[in-house]
Protein backbone atom coordinates (compact mmCIF):
# COMPACT_ATOMS: atom_id res chain seq x y z
CA UNK A 1 0.00 0.00 0.00
CA UNK A 2 1.38 3.41 -0.97
CA UNK A 3 2.20 5.77 1.88
CA UNK A 4 0.12 8.97 1.93
CA UNK A 5 0.88 12.35 3.41
CA UNK A 6 0.03 13.05 7.07
CA UNK A 7 -3.44 14.54 7.52
CA UNK A 8 -2.07 17.90 8.67
CA UNK A 9 -0.41 18.30 5.27
CA UNK A 10 -3.52 17.33 3.32
CA UNK A 11 -5.54 19.83 5.35
CA UNK A 12 -3.10 22.60 4.43
CA UNK A 13 -2.33 23.35 8.08
CA UNK A 14 1.14 24.17 9.37
CA UNK A 15 3.07 21.60 11.29
CA UNK A 16 5.67 23.30 13.49
CA UNK A 17 8.69 23.84 11.28
CA UNK A 18 7.87 21.44 8.49
CA UNK A 19 5.78 22.54 5.49
CA UNK A 20 4.40 25.86 4.32
CA UNK A 21 1.48 26.04 1.88
CA UNK A 22 1.97 28.22 -1.20
CA UNK A 23 -0.84 30.24 -2.76
CA UNK A 24 -1.33 31.83 -6.14
CA UNK A 25 -0.86 30.45 -9.64
CA UNK A 26 1.54 27.77 -8.41
CA UNK A 27 -0.78 26.40 -5.75
CA UNK A 28 -0.17 22.86 -6.95
CA UNK A 29 3.31 23.09 -5.45
CA UNK A 30 4.12 23.62 -1.80
CA UNK A 31 7.45 24.98 -0.66
CA UNK A 32 9.31 22.95 1.92
CA UNK A 33 9.86 25.10 4.97
CA UNK A 34 13.34 25.19 6.37
CA UNK A 35 14.12 23.29 9.56
CA UNK A 36 17.10 25.02 11.14
CA UNK A 37 19.57 23.49 13.59
CA UNK A 38 17.88 20.11 13.36
CA UNK A 39 19.12 17.51 15.82
CA UNK A 40 19.32 13.81 14.97
CA UNK A 41 16.37 13.10 17.25
CA UNK A 42 14.23 15.85 15.66
CA UNK A 43 15.06 14.55 12.20
CA UNK A 44 14.18 11.01 13.21
CA UNK A 45 10.83 11.95 14.75
CA UNK A 46 9.65 14.64 12.30
CA UNK A 47 11.09 13.43 9.00
CA UNK A 48 12.64 9.96 8.88
CA UNK A 49 10.02 7.89 10.70
CA UNK A 50 6.88 9.61 9.24
CA UNK A 51 8.54 9.79 5.76
CA UNK A 52 8.07 13.53 5.34
CA UNK A 53 10.30 15.38 2.83
CA UNK A 54 12.37 17.91 4.75
CA UNK A 55 14.72 20.78 3.89
CA UNK A 56 17.71 21.41 6.18
CA UNK A 57 19.45 24.66 5.17
CA UNK A 58 23.14 24.91 5.95
CA UNK A 59 23.01 21.74 8.02
CA UNK A 60 26.01 20.16 6.29
CA UNK A 61 28.16 23.23 5.51
CA UNK A 62 30.83 22.23 8.03
CA UNK A 63 30.32 18.47 8.11
CA UNK A 64 31.54 17.54 4.65
CA UNK A 65 35.14 18.39 3.76
CA UNK A 66 34.33 18.27 0.04
CA UNK A 67 32.52 21.61 0.21
CA UNK A 68 35.76 23.46 0.84
CA UNK A 69 38.29 21.10 -0.75
CA UNK A 70 36.58 20.44 -4.09
CA UNK A 71 35.08 23.86 -4.72
CA UNK A 72 36.37 27.44 -4.46
CA UNK A 73 34.57 30.77 -4.55
CA UNK A 74 34.53 32.10 -8.10
CA UNK A 75 36.05 35.59 -7.79
CA UNK A 76 34.23 38.36 -5.93
CA UNK A 77 30.83 36.66 -6.13
CA UNK A 78 30.65 34.33 -3.15
CA UNK A 79 27.47 32.70 -4.47
CA UNK A 80 29.25 31.27 -7.50
CA UNK A 81 31.71 28.42 -7.22
CA UNK A 82 34.32 26.82 -9.44
CA UNK A 83 36.06 23.48 -9.17
CA UNK A 84 39.30 23.41 -7.22
CA UNK A 85 41.36 22.23 -10.18
CA UNK A 86 44.67 22.23 -8.31
CA UNK A 87 43.25 19.61 -5.92
CA UNK A 88 40.99 17.58 -8.18
CA UNK A 89 43.52 17.31 -11.02
CA UNK A 90 45.52 14.98 -8.79
CA UNK A 91 42.78 12.41 -9.43
CA UNK A 92 42.47 13.11 -13.15
CA UNK A 93 43.00 9.47 -14.14
CA UNK A 94 40.12 8.22 -12.00
CA UNK A 95 37.35 6.78 -14.20
CA UNK A 96 33.94 8.43 -13.73
CA UNK A 97 30.55 8.17 -15.47
CA UNK A 98 29.78 11.08 -17.78
CA UNK A 99 26.56 12.03 -19.54
CA UNK A 100 27.20 13.65 -22.90
CA UNK A 101 24.42 15.79 -24.35
CA UNK A 102 24.50 17.70 -27.61
CA UNK A 103 21.75 20.30 -27.88
CA UNK A 104 20.37 20.36 -31.41
CA UNK A 105 18.26 23.10 -32.96
CA UNK A 106 16.19 20.58 -34.86
CA UNK A 107 13.18 18.36 -34.30
CA UNK A 108 15.57 15.65 -33.14
CA UNK A 109 16.00 17.65 -29.93
CA UNK A 110 19.11 16.31 -28.21
CA UNK A 111 21.72 13.60 -28.47
CA UNK A 112 22.39 11.70 -25.24
CA UNK A 113 25.16 9.23 -24.49
CA UNK A 114 26.28 7.87 -21.12
CA UNK A 115 29.82 6.54 -20.90
CA UNK A 116 32.88 6.38 -18.67
CA UNK A 117 36.01 8.50 -19.01
CA UNK A 118 38.91 9.86 -16.94
CA UNK A 119 37.95 12.66 -14.56
CA UNK A 120 40.41 14.94 -16.35
CA UNK A 121 38.12 14.95 -19.40
CA UNK A 122 35.36 16.54 -17.35
CA UNK A 123 37.73 18.92 -15.58
CA UNK A 124 39.07 20.30 -18.86
CA UNK A 125 35.59 20.69 -20.36
CA UNK A 126 34.26 22.51 -17.29
CA UNK A 127 36.97 25.19 -17.48
CA UNK A 128 35.40 26.66 -20.63
CA UNK A 129 31.77 25.51 -20.31
CA UNK A 130 28.95 28.02 -20.00
CA UNK A 131 25.17 27.81 -19.82
CA UNK A 132 24.85 28.02 -23.62
CA UNK A 133 27.60 25.53 -24.45
CA UNK A 134 25.86 23.14 -26.91
CA UNK A 135 28.01 20.10 -26.18
CA UNK A 136 27.64 19.33 -22.50
CA UNK A 137 29.10 16.93 -19.95
CA UNK A 138 27.53 16.00 -16.64
CA UNK A 139 29.36 13.91 -14.05
CA UNK A 140 26.25 12.07 -13.00
CA UNK A 141 25.61 9.28 -10.52
CA UNK A 142 29.27 8.58 -9.82
CA UNK A 143 29.33 5.82 -7.21
CA UNK A 144 31.16 6.57 -3.96
CA UNK A 145 32.74 3.11 -4.02
CA UNK A 146 34.53 3.90 -7.29
CA UNK A 147 36.12 7.16 -6.09
CA UNK A 148 39.79 7.39 -5.08
CA UNK A 149 40.34 6.82 -1.36
CA UNK A 150 41.27 10.44 -0.64
CA UNK A 151 38.09 11.75 -2.27
CA UNK A 152 36.05 9.28 -0.25
CA UNK A 153 37.57 10.73 2.91
CA UNK A 154 36.20 14.14 1.89
CA UNK A 155 32.65 12.75 2.05
CA UNK A 156 32.25 11.23 5.53
CA UNK A 157 28.86 9.81 6.45
CA UNK A 158 26.78 12.64 8.02
CA UNK A 159 25.73 12.15 11.63
CA UNK A 160 22.05 12.23 10.68
CA UNK A 161 22.53 9.30 8.29
CA UNK A 162 24.62 7.31 10.75
CA UNK A 163 22.30 7.72 13.75
CA UNK A 164 18.72 8.40 12.59
CA UNK A 165 18.08 4.87 11.35
CA UNK A 166 20.11 1.69 11.22
CA UNK A 167 23.12 3.54 9.82
CA UNK A 168 23.15 1.51 6.62
CA UNK A 169 23.65 3.30 3.28
CA UNK A 170 22.27 1.76 0.11
CA UNK A 171 24.54 3.81 -2.14
CA UNK A 172 26.25 7.21 -2.35
CA UNK A 173 26.33 9.05 -5.66
CA UNK A 174 28.02 12.22 -6.81
CA UNK A 175 26.72 14.81 -9.30
CA UNK A 176 28.79 17.71 -10.70
CA UNK A 177 27.96 19.92 -13.68
CA UNK A 178 27.61 23.37 -15.18
CA UNK A 179 24.01 24.66 -15.10
CA UNK A 180 21.61 24.11 -16.60
CA UNK A 181 21.61 20.45 -15.53
CA UNK A 182 18.58 18.20 -15.42
CA UNK A 183 17.53 14.93 -13.81
CA UNK A 184 14.10 13.68 -14.98
CA UNK A 185 11.27 12.49 -12.76
CA UNK A 186 12.10 9.20 -11.03
CA UNK A 187 11.88 7.49 -7.66
CA UNK A 188 14.52 5.75 -5.55
CA UNK A 189 14.12 2.38 -3.80
CA UNK A 190 15.47 3.76 -0.51
CA UNK A 191 15.33 6.98 1.54
CA UNK A 192 17.68 9.60 0.16
CA UNK A 193 19.57 12.47 1.79
CA UNK A 194 20.47 14.91 -0.99
CA UNK A 195 23.17 17.45 -0.06
CA UNK A 196 24.18 20.45 -2.14
CA UNK A 197 27.97 20.85 -2.21
CA UNK A 198 28.17 23.92 -4.46
CA UNK A 199 25.91 26.05 -6.63
CA UNK A 200 22.13 25.86 -6.65
CA UNK A 201 19.46 23.31 -7.51
CA UNK A 202 15.69 23.36 -7.73
CA UNK A 203 13.96 20.12 -6.70
CA UNK A 204 10.32 19.20 -7.26
CA UNK A 205 8.88 16.22 -5.39
CA UNK A 206 5.70 14.20 -5.68
CA UNK A 207 4.31 11.66 -3.26
CA UNK A 208 4.24 8.04 -4.50
CA UNK A 209 0.67 8.15 -5.81
CA UNK A 210 0.93 11.52 -7.57
CA UNK A 211 4.24 10.59 -9.14
CA UNK A 212 2.92 7.26 -10.36
CA UNK A 213 -0.05 9.07 -11.90
CA UNK A 214 2.26 11.30 -13.95
CA UNK A 215 4.40 8.33 -14.98
CA UNK A 216 1.28 6.46 -16.14
CA UNK A 217 0.06 9.50 -18.10
CA UNK A 218 3.37 9.80 -19.92
CA UNK A 219 3.50 6.08 -20.68
CA UNK A 220 -0.06 6.17 -22.00
CA UNK A 221 0.76 9.16 -24.23
CA UNK A 222 3.70 7.22 -25.65
CA UNK A 223 1.67 4.04 -26.10
CA UNK A 224 3.93 2.21 -23.66
CA UNK A 225 3.50 0.28 -20.41
CA UNK A 226 6.98 0.54 -18.89
CA UNK A 227 7.82 -0.23 -15.29
CA UNK A 228 8.60 2.72 -12.97
CA UNK A 229 11.13 0.51 -11.20
CA UNK A 230 13.38 0.21 -14.26
CA UNK A 231 14.31 3.50 -15.89
CA UNK A 232 17.00 3.91 -18.51
CA UNK A 233 18.26 6.31 -21.14
CA UNK A 234 14.79 6.60 -22.67
CA UNK A 235 13.87 9.20 -20.05
CA UNK A 236 16.92 11.32 -20.94
CA UNK A 237 16.08 12.05 -24.56
CA UNK A 238 13.32 12.24 -27.12
CA UNK A 239 9.59 12.43 -26.52
CA UNK A 240 9.61 10.75 -23.12
CA UNK A 241 12.08 13.32 -21.75
CA UNK A 242 10.00 16.17 -23.16
CA UNK A 243 6.75 14.82 -21.70
CA UNK A 244 8.23 14.16 -18.25
CA UNK A 245 9.74 17.64 -18.12
CA UNK A 246 6.51 19.25 -19.27
CA UNK A 247 4.38 17.46 -16.67
CA UNK A 248 6.67 18.43 -13.79
CA UNK A 249 8.05 21.84 -14.73
CA UNK A 250 5.35 23.38 -16.91
CA UNK A 251 3.04 25.17 -14.48
CA UNK A 252 0.38 25.47 -17.16
CA UNK A 253 0.23 21.68 -17.22
CA UNK A 254 -0.09 21.53 -13.46
CA UNK A 255 -3.03 23.90 -13.42
CA UNK A 256 -5.08 21.24 -15.22
CA UNK A 257 -4.73 18.69 -12.44
CA UNK A 258 -1.89 16.45 -13.52
CA UNK A 259 -0.33 16.64 -10.05
CA UNK A 260 -2.43 16.73 -6.92
CA UNK A 261 0.35 17.22 -4.39
CA UNK A 262 3.77 18.61 -5.28
CA UNK A 263 6.55 20.04 -3.15
CA UNK A 264 9.42 22.28 -4.11
CA UNK A 265 12.81 23.02 -2.55
CA UNK A 266 15.62 25.39 -3.50
CA UNK A 267 19.02 24.13 -2.41
CA UNK A 268 22.21 26.11 -1.96
CA UNK A 269 25.67 25.21 -0.69
CA UNK A 270 25.50 23.17 2.53
CA UNK A 271 21.74 22.54 2.34
CA UNK A 272 20.31 19.05 2.75
CA UNK A 273 17.03 17.59 1.48
CA UNK A 274 15.52 14.40 2.86
CA UNK A 275 13.59 12.49 0.17
CA UNK A 276 11.56 9.60 1.64
CA UNK A 277 11.51 6.16 0.04
CA UNK A 278 9.30 5.99 -3.03
CA UNK A 279 8.89 9.75 -3.46
CA UNK A 280 9.26 10.92 -7.05
CA UNK A 281 11.57 13.84 -7.78
CA UNK A 282 13.05 15.83 -10.62
CA UNK A 283 16.05 18.15 -10.23
CA UNK A 284 17.39 21.14 -12.14
CA UNK A 285 20.79 22.77 -11.63
CA UNK A 286 20.35 26.53 -11.93
CA UNK A 287 22.38 29.72 -11.67
CA UNK A 288 26.00 30.24 -12.64
CA UNK A 289 29.28 28.53 -11.87
CA UNK A 290 29.57 24.88 -10.87
CA UNK A 291 26.82 22.89 -9.21
CA UNK A 292 27.71 19.83 -7.16
CA UNK A 293 25.61 17.43 -5.10
CA UNK A 294 25.85 14.12 -3.27
CA UNK A 295 23.03 11.72 -2.48
CA UNK A 296 23.24 9.15 0.29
Amino acid sequence: MLRTLPQWVLNGSRHPGTLRHMTGSRSKWQELEALHNMSVETFREQAFIPSVPTLMPGRFAEELLALNKWFVSDGADKEHYALNYSYLSRFGRAIVPLEFTRLLQTEAGTTFVRSEAPLEVFLEWSKQAKADTPERLYLAQASFTDLPTELKADLPTPEIVAKAGKGDIYDTNLWIGVPPTYTPLHRDPNPNLFIQLAGKKNVRLLDPEAGLEIFARVQAALGKSGSPAFRGEEMMQGEEKALLESHVWDNAQLSHGQASWGFEAYLERGDGLFIPKGWWHSIKGVGEGITGSVSL
